[in-house]
């Protein structure tokens, strides 16, 4: 299984660096459904390979200036209680119910990803690198409020959020995708971090293997990932991220609904 973990590691690298999330949406299923992982055991995992994955994306995004570090600072801040809340209902929620609450909330943020995406053109991309029009003034309301949220599906899911985080600094904050990507990995980075020790004080336990395998390959393909984005149209990037989500939210909520839900449920 250890060996197994990586080709995976490096795709779902490659997906949280180039769209800012997308991480936690494709670990989640390969360790329940690929790696045999139990629901809750995957849902650390996750947070651990997201973890690396963000840190080493958010590095190089953050190289180009494509991180809102006071936006990010908010949204952590007000994502710190929502974390032990989510985690608690996690452990009170059956394993389908919960995989198919994640597959609903992940395909509300695709339809909002794709109607940001299909909103913007050429001229959004050149806007992008002007200075002054990469980070947003300030919203303390709206970013604390995105921040519970985040947060609360952080505990909850295992998720580090980037699929509800783009959306929400795209459509509601009014950020650009590709600095919304940037700044999401910051926020996936600090947030994951929390929730993997308020997930581990829970009591919640991990083998090495696994969590280290995919960890590493995360990292690599994140670098990768982050330096391919710059050259990527803004409208692909939020049709690609849309579309990852729509495609993987479609299983798992077959899979609760009519296959009894994860094995190991």
């Amino acid at each position: 299984m250890v060996l197994l973990a990586i080709p995976f590691g490096v795709a779902i690298g490659v997906a949280v660096g180039m769209l800012g999330g997308g991480g936690s949406v494709l670990a989640v299923p390969v360790l329940v459904y690929v790696l045999d992982e139990d629901v809750e055991t995957a849902t650390t995992i996750s947070l651990v390979v997201v973890t690396a994955a963000a840190v080493a994306g958010g590095w190089e995004h953050a190289r180009e200036g494509r991180v809102c570090w006071r936006h990010a600072a908010v949204f952590t801040v007000a994502a710190l209680p929502a974390i032990v809340v989510g985690t608690l209902l996690g452990n009170a929620i059956g394993a389908s119910e919960l995989i198919a609450g994640f597959a609903v909330v992940m395909l509300a943020a695709a339809a909002a990803t794709w109607l940001k995406a299909s909103a913007n053109g050429a001229a959004a991309d050149e806007q992008d690198d002007r200075p002054g029009h990469r980070c947003p003034a300030l919203a303390p309301g709206r970013d604390v409020a995105a921040g519970l949220v985040v947060g609360l599906l952080t505990g909850l899911f295992g998720v580090g959020g980037g699929f509800i985080v783009v959306p929400a600094l795209a459509v509601a904050l009014a950020f650009s995708l590709r600095s919304a990507i940037g700044t999401s990995l910051a926020i996936i980075a600090m947030t994951s971090i929390l929730g993997v020790g308020v997930h581990l004080l829970a009591g919640r336990s991990l083998d090495p293997g696994v969590p280290v395998a995919m960890g590493a390959a995360c990292v690599a393909g994140a670098l990768a990932g982050a330096r391919l984005s710059g050259g990527v149209p803004q409208r692909t990037l939020g049709r690609v991220f849309a579309a990852l989500v729509v495609a993987v939210a479609g299983y798992l909520l077959v899979s609760a609904a009519f296959l009894g839900g994860p094995p190991t449920a």
